[in-house]
């Protein structure tokens, strides 16, 4: 085999080389129907991959798959813009939010738009996915937080009740609002309740084997995060649980991430929006 061709393989340079070669590889699993291993060998590749692909994936590099948005808004990031505006009245949502579990007042939006126009800055907001409007115009999300009630409720310490709109928004409200926070949750497929309690940089997760499954729809490759995913990111009680409910939906892209990293993720997109 020629040298270079052996290189390329291993990802490894040969002694001497200057540079350290990297390369991708896509997996593609064939089974029969009703294959009785096919289940196993996904969940066994995707603990495989997994711990492959989170050294990357924690620095934000190349290494993190497709389906994870690690900084929100499709790499763009949250944080709103300082003009117009923008940002003031994008943290008056939020800690309306967080110290009630409710949209603010348009008052409270007023004064925090200054001598900008309240309504054409959440439209704006909106535009941008920093919230979601429903079809009144009423505030239906402001990321991490859901108006309506959803299958993620967070206690605030030492403020309100409030439901996130998915298992990563949920996972990021302490580190955005430098709160501890508790976590209730349930597994989409079998039912069985999951809590996380974070508290500074440590969490506590029940059942201890609970994993966050990160999806989307395959058939939408842009739009709105409450109409794309929010609802296809939830926390699982295990890696059997969370494999069988996506080879029981074909139709939504994504991949199971572990406790450290879900959380990680969550603390990236939403760390900082109210500083």
């Amino acid at each position: 085999m020629d040298p270079d061709a052996a290189d390329s393989l291993t990802g490894q340079p040969r002694t001497g080389s200057l540079a350290v070669r990297s390369f991708a590889m896509r997996v593609v699993v064939l089974a029969v129907p009703g294959c009785p291993n096919a289940m196993l060998l996904n969940e066994r590749l995707a603990q495989v991959l997994e711990v492959i692909g989170e050294p990357a994936a924690a620095a934000g590099g190349a290494g993190s798959p497709a389906w994870l948005d690690a900084l929100g808004r499709s790499g763009r990031g949250r944080v709103a813009p300082a003009e117009r505006g923008l940002r003031a009245v994008h943290q008056a949502v939020l800690r309306s939010f967080a110290d009630t579990g409710r949209a603010p007042a348009l008052g409270v939006l007023a004064e925090a738009a200054g001598h900008f126009d309240a309504g054409r800055v959440l439209a704006e907001l909106a535009e941008g996915d920093f919230l979601h409007l429903d079809q009144a115009g009423q505030i239906g999300a402001a990321y991490p937080f859901s108006a309506a009630p959803t299958r993620h409720k967070v206690q605030i310490a030492g403020g309100a009740s409030a439901h996130a709109m998915c298992a990563i928004d949920a996972l990021g409200m302490a580190r955005m609002l430098r709160a501890d926070v508790a976590i209730w949750s349930s597994d989409p497929a079998t039912g069985e309740p999951v809590t996380v309690t974070v508290s500074g940089n440590h969490a506590r997760w029940h059942p201890d084997a609970a994993v966050v499954f990160v999806g989307r729809t395959a058939s939408a490759c842009a739009g709105p995060s409450a109409a794309v995913c929010c609802e296809y990111i939830n926390f699982f009680a295990s890696r059997s649980a969370a494999t069988t409910w996506a080879t029981a939906h074909p139709d939504v892209i994504g991949g199971i991430v572990s406790q450290d990293r879900a959380l990680e993720v969550g603390e990236q997109i939403f760390g900082q929006l109210l500083q």
